[in-house]
């Protein structure tokens, strides 16, 4: 059969009886981008999707040049086009009114020779790119390359549950409930492939049903959008560090702004009495706010709404081992959105996952055995770019959001160490961008902003020579901010080695 025959066999096979390879539950980040993947392997895919109008959503608007490349390994960077993206070159740092520029290393080729993709054109320019956009938007574009696509076909349906072998644990497909045009009601409706993908996202309906741990939610981020917004550093993510939890600003169109306001739970300025959350933001984070920003800021929230909000999840990964199912993306592994990894995560795993499941390796995706020794391939290969995410993400934002002394210390000195230059911040930046794929070089600059902020505390707690009679309680506060440097990072660590 020719294999325009087999296209058009296929696809009948995918709308008249529901059968496919692969069943891609969720036409989101992850799952548009791993249906487009295999799909160009030849693979017949089925993707589902309860709601395919475009989303709206205040999270998944920055992608890192890591991510940037993946997508353009994927075949997929024109999606990147015609929805009003913003370059975005690094980060700017506000700590107290003081701001401290964060590119992205200048000598992109070096950096992704520690892991990177090396012949990707973003890594191979002088200075990496990110992209900021409009998450809805930049959705419309995946799912429109989806559907440009011969080998997969879209399905606008809600997936209830799965469906499983009367003779074994084995995941046959999906059961869900697709409308009917004719009388308006939804009707049982059922899918079934040799593998079934599920990406259904942070709130998954299946992660239960797969994997023992449940995301740890600590504060949620509230969001605005801000018009015509002058930033201190243009075309650079802001964050500004005060008395308060952080606050994140970035361009995501010509004339917009997304400004993310971090509540962490319990946060006593924002109980009822002192006006919510509302109040909060009103007379907490609007004066800390540098002073350009601060019309358009207010201007965003005059409308006296409570703003939108996402949690801020964090649930490390878990190995694949059901027979005939995987869950992945964010529905299997979250960080906190402070550093904008999500996506880069994603669209890396996506590479990866090609790869391994490619048909010169796994020629029959029924078999399961082969399935499940790709998936634990998978599970310690994808932790060179993914760990380093979730660990940065989660260990920043515990210094960011710094809320005793010791992490306050540990926030001073990461400002200081930034000012340094140097490899001071092409290290920080190449790791943060997804570029830097060592997680040796993590650890080693997480340690060198603890010995700093001890150098500082240190020089600051005796003063001169005749402070030496302080000398005891420097060295006390020194082990205090060392062991609070030790409880930040070593547990996200450790959930990175488990199995």
């Amino acid at each position: 059969m020719s294999s325009s025959h087999l296209q058009e066999a296929n696809e009948q096979r995918r709308r008249v009886h529901h059968e496919a390879d692969v069943v891609v539950v969720g036409a989101g980040v992850f799952g548009c981008a791993a249906a487009f993947a295999l799909a160009k392997q030849g693979r017949s895919v089925l993707l589902l999707e309860r709601w395919l109008k475009e989303p709206d959503r205040i999270v998944g608007e920055l992608l890192q040049p890591g991510g940037v490349s993946a997508l353009e390994k994927l075949g997929m960077a024109d999606c990147l086009e015609g929805i009003d993206a913003v370059p975005v070159y690094g980060y700017q740092v506000v700590y107290y009114g003081n701001g401290v520029q964060i590119p992205y290393p200048e000598d992109a080729a070096a950096a992704a020779a520690q892991g990177g993709f090396h012949q990707s054109k973003n890594e191979k320019s002088s200075r990496p790119a990110g992209k900021a956009f409009h998450h809805g938007r930049f959705i419309s574009q995946l799912r429109r390359a989806c559907a440009s696509q011969p080998n997969i076909t879209i399905v606008e349906t809600e997936v209830t549950d799965t469906i499983t072998s009367t003779v074994s644990t084995q995941v046959l497909g999906v059961e869900s409930r697709t409308l009917n045009p004719a009388t308006g009601d939804k009707e049982k409706d059922y899918y079934f492939g040799q593998l079934t993908i599920i990406a259904d996202g942070y709130a998954s309906k299946f992660r239960k049903q797969f994997i023992d741990k449940t995301p740890i939610v600590k504060s949620k981020f509230y969001a605005l959008e801000l018009i015509d917004c002058p930033l201190p550093c243009p075309n650079h993510g802001t964050v500004i560090l005060g008395d308060s939890s952080p606050v994140l600003l970035y361009q995501i169109g010509t004339h917009e702004t997304r400004a993310l306001i971090d509540v962490p739970e319990g946060l006593k300025s924002a109980t009822p009495a002192k006006g919510g959350v509302r109040g909060h933001i009103k007379d907490v984070i609007l004066p800390s706010l540098p002073k350009a920003v601060q019309p358009c800021f207010e201007a965003a929230i005059a409308d006296g709404r409570i703003p939108r909000s996402m949690p801020n999840s964090f649930l490390p990964p878990s190995t694949q081992t059901e027979k005939g199912v995987v869950v992945l993306g964010d529905a299997m592994n979250m960080r906190h959105p402070l550093t904008g990894g999500g996506m880069t995560v994603a669209f890396n795993d996506v590479v990866l996952l090609a790869e391994l499941l490619s048909p010169e390796r796994i020629p029959n995706l029924a078999d399961t055995d082969k399935i499940q020794a790709a998936m634990k391939e998978f599970h310690w290969k994808r932790k060179n770019l993914s760990s380093i995410i979730n660990i940065l993400a989660m260990a920043l934002y515990s210094l960011f959001a710094a809320n005793d002394s010791q992490l306050k210390a540990l926030q001073k000195g990461c400002f200081q160490y930034f000012k340094k230059g140097g490899n001071c911040i092409d290290g920080p930046s190449g790791l943060l961008a997804g570029i830097i794929r060592q997680p040796i070089v993590l650890v080693y600059h997480f340690f060198a902003v603890a010995l700093l902020s001890i150098w500082i505390v240190m020089q600051n707690t005796m003063g001169s020579f005749l402070g030496l009679w302080k000398f005891p309680l420097a060295i006390e506060q020194s082990v205090l901010i060392f062991w609070k440097a030790c409880v930040v990072i070593f547990p996200f660590i450790a959930s990175e080695l488990r199995a």
